[in-house]
């Protein structure tokens, strides 16, 4: 599966997490972190482990005399994939109709709603850059 087309389920999410935060990490370490944080079995944490390196999600690295895992895709990645997956099945592609959405549920901060008229100001200078550069 290429990278940029990687979809997580909710547990392979939570070893990512692990592993964006402290990798390279054995088998064991990971294990153990599972275990900790979920309540998860070894072999539970080791299937997901060879899932989500079948899935190229992870990869395994030797160092240090031992073999340990390590994240093939950032943490901003996966969030943008999730996040488009999200809206092409859920939103149909549209933006405005997934922030309609979500503004009908939670209302927003007077500092969010700055931060989304500063970003939709920024992407619209962009979009006029590039139409000059079209025309």
């Amino acid at each position: 599966m290429e990278k940029n087309r990687l979809t997580l389920t909710e547990a392979e999410w939570q070893v990512m997490e692990c592993l964006w935060q402290s990798a390279p990490a054995s088998g064991r370490e990971v294990c153990e972190s599972m275990e900790n944080a979920r309540g998860w079995s070894r072999s539970t944490t080791l299937t997901l482990l060879r899932r989500m390196e079948a899935k190229s999600a992870v990869g395994e690295v030797d160092g240090s005399g031992k073999r340990a895992f390590i994240p093939l895709i950032s943490r901003d990645e996966a969030a943008i994939n999730e996040t488009e997956n999200l809206l092409a099945r859920i939103y149909h592609g549209s933006m405005s109709l997934m922030l309609s959405s979500f503004t009908r549920k939670q209302r927003l901060s007077k500092s969010e709603i700055d931060e989304m008229y500063a970003l939709l100001a920024k992407l619209e200078a962009q979009n006029g850059e590039e139409g000059e550069k079209n025309a």
